[in-house]
C-alpha cells in the first residue's frame, strides 16, 4: 500500500517539475522584487500572510504588491510607522487595494502583528530566526505555543507552515533543518492528499484533518528521496487544475 502511493507522489512530483501542473506563475511571485534579505523582504512576504484565509492567494499578493508600490499605503508593511499611526490611517491603506477584506478585524491582526515585532524584534522579524538557530521546529514553537496569542493566524497549523514555506522560498532564508518543513494543510493540499490515499474519507472530515495531514505526510516521506516541502506546490496545484491524470 505505502509502496504504491509513494509511486503516485513521485509520478506527481515528476509531472510537476515537467511543467504538466501549470504553476508558471505562483500567487507569491507577485512582488516588488526586494533585495531578498533585506528586513523589508522579510516583512512583506510576512504581513500579508495572516490574511490569508478564505480567499484568492493570487488576488491577496496582488493586492499587496499594489498597496507596496503606492507611497501613499507602503507604510503598513513598517511595523514603528503602523503603531504610530492611527486605526483609521491603518485601516484606510489596508483597504484602498483590498488587502484587508474584513476592515476591522483584518486591521487589528495586521496591528498587532506589528506590534509583536516591534515589541519582540525591534521591528525587525529577521530577528526570529536568529533567536531560533533557524530551527523550523523552533521558530514553530516559538510562534504557535510560547507566543502564540501575539501572531494572530499566522500562528495557523496551516499559515504557519505555509509562511515557513514561501520565506525559505522568496528570500535567502536557510534553515538549519530543512526536512522538518512540513506540508502546509489547506484545502489544496488536503484535498490532493485524500486523492492519493494518504487520508482515508474519515480523516478527511475530522476537525483535525490538517494535524493528520502533516503526520502522514511526514511519516509517508522518511527515508524517501522527497521532503515534505518538495511535495507542498505539486499537491496545491493538482487540486487546483482539477486532478489532472497522473
Amino acid at each position: 500500500m505505502k509502496d504504491n502511493i509513494i509511486d503516485k507522489v513521485e509520478k506527481l512530483y515528476s509531472a510537476y517539475k515537467n511543467g504538466k501542473l501549470g504553476g508558471e506563475v505562483m500567487p507569491e511571485d507577485k512582488n516588488p522584487k526586494l533585495p531578498l534579505s533585506s528586513k523589508e523582504n522579510f516583512l512583506y512576504f510576512t504581513l500579508p500572510m495572516a490574511l490569508n484565509y478564505q480567499r484568492n492567494s493570487y488576488t491577496l499578493w496582488e493586492s499587496a504588491y499594489k498597496t507596496y508600490l503606492d507611497d501613499s499605503t507602503r507604510f503598513v508593511f513598517f511595523p514603528k510607522l503602523v503603531v504610530n499611526s492611527s486605526f483609521e490611517d491603518v485601516q484606510n491603506a489596508l483597504t484602498k487595494y483590498k488587502i484587508a477584506l474584513q476592515k476591522n478585524k483584518q486591521t487589528e491582526i495586521w496591528i498587532k502583528l506589528c506590534n509583536t515585532f516591534v515589541n519582540l524584534f525591534n521591528g525587525d522579524i529577521r530577528n526570529i530566526f536568529y533567536e531560533n538557530n533557524f530551527d523550523v521546529n523552533l521558530i514553530r514553537d516559538f510562534i504557535q505555543k510560547k507566543h502564540k496569542k501575539d501572531f494572530p493566524y499566522l500562528s495557523g497549523t496551516k499559515i504557519c507552515n505555509y509562511w515557513l514555506y514561501v520565506i525559505y522560498q522568496y528570500t535567502d532564508m536557510k534553515y538549519n533543518n530543512l526536512e522538518c518543513l512540513t506540508v502546509a494543510p489547506d484545502t489544496h493540499v488536503i484535498k490532493s492528499s485524500h486523492r492519493l490515499g494518504i487520508i482515508t474519507d474519515d480523516e478527511l472530515n475530522k476537525s483535525n484533518v490538517q494535524e493528520i495531514v502533516i503526520d502522514k505526510w511526514n511519516t509517508l516521506l522518511k527515508n524517501s528521496n522527497l521532503k515534505p516541502i518538495d511535495i507542498h506546490t505539486p499537491l496545491w496545484l493538482w487540486s487546483r487544475n482539477g486532478f489532472i491524470d497522473l
